[in-house]
């Protein structure tokens, strides 16, 4: 038996995308009815399966819903990042979206269906009872999946791994019963740096964890990316001034440094990884005291006692934990219009902020008619990997900024949002600093930018 939804948007993807998208959606377009589809049990996307001790790397008020604020809004008040935005937990996550999505099934506009997989033809079907669904032509389909990260949860690890190998995702670390006498944490990325500084809390040695790093990576100054438009458009700012006259990519980046913007773990080594999570500069501390480190490309198998790589082995302990942190998280499958006769895909918007970019996204589509129109004033930025990329994300999500902040009713929308990290909300009380981050964004933007673009190529 099929069942025939009349709905107006089948909303595929109920992770942090499809969920600012609908919220947006629905609150700015009048009777629309939507299906939110999603594979998992629940809303959340991937948090639901995420390690159990990771936190947003962001400030919470920058995720989530433009409806809906996550978190209080508050400074920590204790600890290492006292005076810093809250960041919030993986269980606070899992709640916060589910009460959102009470509010929306609450409107009476929206239907959610769990455990059900989209076939890629205008139909879906429940995993649990095989009762199949599909929406009439006149609906739109939202793909909320075309960014969708992996985690080591969900994908096995991407090397060899002999029958004698210890080797568990990084969720499982949390629920060891026997300690080895070392761990083997692989990845570069916010994960594999979680891991370790979650097993120094736990009283590791330093000398007892061997991290493995394809590749260096560029993290954010996390005091510098915070929802104080003094701060963030200040560090804005930094950005294309540090690209004025640059020769390379390494040369801005290396800028950025000096002004404490940008972070990277070994002074010595120049990274070539520019995802861009943020990192605070106690966790910097912790990281550096790690000094058995292995930089010799990506794994290829292990054995019990030994890691190959493709120009070689590095022997480790016997019953050496290995820890994967190596799924390959953000997506970078290219750029493709929003907006399609056949399907939205969201993606990012402006440089980097998903949940911002998915309302903005949702908010166009309730208010514009046209897509040529919609497209013009919102296409897709990229995510950053390479310096290459991290360029072009800011370049593409700069032109992205200009283009729907110059339309008045999505300016004044965005300036109410707290998931807008670029905003100077109303009753922000003027300062020198803000004052001085506006001036060099206005002196600096345009040549800047026009670097960048030239060195990303």
């Amino acid at each position: 038996m099929t069942r025939t939804l009349e709905v107006d948007y089948l909303v595929v993807g109920a992770g942090a995308m499809g969920m600012a998208f609908t919220d947006a959606l629905v609150d700015h377009a009048a009777d629309v009815r939507v299906a939110l589809v999603d594979r998992r049990h629940g809303v959340s996307g991937h948090w639901l399966a995420a390690y159990p001790f990771v936190r947003l790397h962001q400030s919470s008020a920058f995720y989530g819903v433009a409806s809906t604020l996550l978190g209080g809004g508050q400074l920590q008040q204790r600890g290492p990042e006292k005076g810093l935005q809250e960041r919030a937990s993986q269980p606070e996550i899992c709640a916060y979206y589910a009460k959102v999505l009470d509010r929306l099934v609450d409107t009476g506009r929206v239907e959610f269906f769990p455990n059900s997989e989209y076939a890629g033809d205008r139909s879906f079907t429940s995993r649990v009872s095989g009762e199949r669904f599909e929406v009439g032509p006149g609906c739109r389909v939202v793909d909320a999946r075309y960014l969708a990260p992996s985690i080591p949860a969900e994908k096995a690890a991407p090397f060899g791994v002999a029958d004698d190998v210890r080797l568990i995702p990084v969720n499982e670390l949390a629920q060891l019963d026997e300690a080895p006498s070392q761990y083997v944490v692989v990845g570069a990325g916010k994960t594999a740096t979680d891991a370790c500084i979650w097993l120094l809390s736990r009283g590791v040695d330093p000398d007892s964890i061997c991290w493995v790093r394809a590749r260096e990576p560029w993290m954010y100054n996390r005091a510098l990316i915070q929802p104080d438009p003094a701060i963030f458009l200040g560090a804005s700012a930094d950005i294309v001034e540090a690209a004025v006259g640059a020769e390379t990519l390494d040369e801005v980046m290396l800028r950025l440094e000096e002004r404490d913007v940008v972070l990277r773990i070994d002074r010595t080594v120049t990274p070539t990884m520019a995802k861009t999570p943020t990192l605070a500069t106690w966790e910097l501390d912790q990281l550096r005291t790690l000094e058995n480190v292995v930089r010799r490309g990506h794994i290829q198998t292990v054995d019990r006692g030994r890691l190959t790589f493709g120009d070689g082995s590095v022997a480790v302990t016997k019953d050496a934990l290995v820890v994967h942190c190596a799924a390959d998280g953000l997506k970078y499958p290219g750029r493709v219009p929003v907006w399609r006769p056949d399907v939205i895909t969201l993606q990012a918007i402006r440089a980097g902020f998903p949940s911002f970019g998915a309302a903005v996204t949702g908010y166009i589509e309730a208010t514009r008619d046209d897509d040529d129109e919609k497209n013009r004033i919102c296409s897709p930025s990229v995510y950053g990997n390479s310096l290459q990329e991290w360029a072009q994300m800011i370049v593409f999500g700069s032109r992205n900024a200009a283009a729907y902040t110059a339309e008045p009713d999505i300016k004044e929308w965005a300036t109410g949002v707290a998931l807008n990290p670029a905003r100077t909300p109303p009753g922000y009380v003027p300062s020198q600093a803000l004052d001085d981050a506006t001036e060099r964004l206005a002196k600096y933007g345009p040549p800047g930018i026009a670097r960048l673009a030239e060195l990303m190529g």
